[in-house]
Formats: structure tokens, sequence, C-alpha cells
């Protein structure tokens, strides 16, 4: 399931890096009982949309907006009630209305564009490197971290894949600071082959690492 957020004009201008307090606002709708974090993050929630930039921040506008997706409903339930008890979010803005909407009927294979950028880790002895489509691993990655995910809530792994869409002629690199660390991530069009079942999944928790903090939510 899915709910769409639009928001009010800000007050104050908002931070380049707003990520974290976006990710703040997320977790207080979530409730004081919040068993998501510290989690395998079942849930994802793109950057806001509709923007627009000036040399010190960025300004909201009538039609911007977010989204929150999450695979178990009773989830976006709680969120929906903790935003309509208190809809107030950061530098004076807040959500105005919220439309939920259900899983779209998917085939077997599905082009997704990004609407935060992907992070995907991989592990190098004692250290973390990030992994971006420049990176051979890439798709191993992705896909290896969905059938975790996928086996989490005891949904089939077999056949499923998510690939770079490699007809996409300008993929990016985006270095994310998110409270001073730096995040090398991807963005760019995905391709995931599975069922409907596995593709609806991974549209409602988002692909790569810390979906929970505003990484990989798919459009």
């Amino acid at each position: 399931m899915r709910i769409y957020i639009k928001l009010s004009k800000n007050k104050e201008i908002i931070p380049f890096n707003y990520q974290h307090l976006l990710t703040g606002v997320v977790h207080k709708w979530i409730g004081v009982n919040n068993n998501e974090h510290g989690k395998r993050s079942l849930y994802s929630f793109s950057w806001l949309q509709n923007t627009s930039s000036t040399k010190n921040g960025i300004n909201l506008g009538r039609d911007t907006y977010f989204f929150i997706s999450a695979y178990d409903t009773d989830l976006i339930k709680r969120i929906t009630k903790g935003l309509l008890d208190d809809p107030e979010m950061f530098c004076g803005s807040r959500a105005i209305d919220v439309q939920i909407r259900d899983v779209p009927d998917f085939s077997n294979e599905e082009r997704f564009f990004l609407h935060s950028p992907v992070l995907i880790r991989q592990r190098e002895g004692e250290k973390t490197k990030h992994v971006t489509y420049l990176d051979e691993v890439f798709e191993k990655l992705l896909t290896e971290n969905l059938k975790i995910k996928l086996q989490s809530v005891d949904l089939p792994i077999d056949n499923v894949s998510v690939e770079l869409d490699k007809s996409y002629a300008f993929p990016q690199t985006k270095l994310v600071d998110y409270k001073g660390i730096k995040n090398k991530t991807t963005l760019a069009p995905v391709i995931i082959k599975g069922s409907p079942e596995q593709i609806a999944f991974a549209w409602q928790v988002g692909l790569g690492n810390s979906t929970g903090i505003g990484f990989g939510s798919l459009k």
C-alpha cells in the first residue's frame, strides 16, 4: 500500500540535506511504539517532489508531495493516523492532504524510475563499500538484497532479478550527505523481473539498503 502526502508551502528555507528531517517526520507518524526502528526496513519513502531551488535551499510549491509505501498495511494505517493527529513537518510546512493508493496490477517485468537514489553496500573485510551502477556487482547486490527482504516475509525468491535499464542515456551517481555521512548512490531507472507479487513487494519496500531513511523508493 502507498500514501501520497501533499504539503503546504514552507515558512523557512529548507536545507538541501533535508533527508534526516523527513525521516524524523515519518518516524514521528509511526508513533511512540516504533518497532520499525533498527529493523530491516520493509517500507520506503520518496524525497520531496515538485520543489524549487534557491542558492540557500529549497522551497515547496502548490504541488509538492512525497509518498510512503509499506508491505504491512497496518503500518500505513498507523502512519496515516499519526499524520492526521499531527500534520506538522519542518520549516513551517505541514501535510494538508493524504491519498491512499492500492498496489497496482504488475506484469512479470516492470521498469521503474527512482524517486530517491538507491544505496547499496558491500562488505570488504572490515570495511563497507558503497556500490553504484558503475560497479559490476551492482545488479547482483540489488537482487540479493531484494531476495533477503522477500525471504523475511516468506515470499518466494525464485526467478526474481533487478537490472539497470541500460537503454537509459543519463544514469548518475549522487553523493548524499545524511547527518554528516557521505553516501554514494545511484539515480537511474531499473527493470525488475519476477512474479507480479514479487514486483509489487519491491514497489512497496524499495530497493537496496536504508530505505527506512529515504533511499531506494520506486515511482
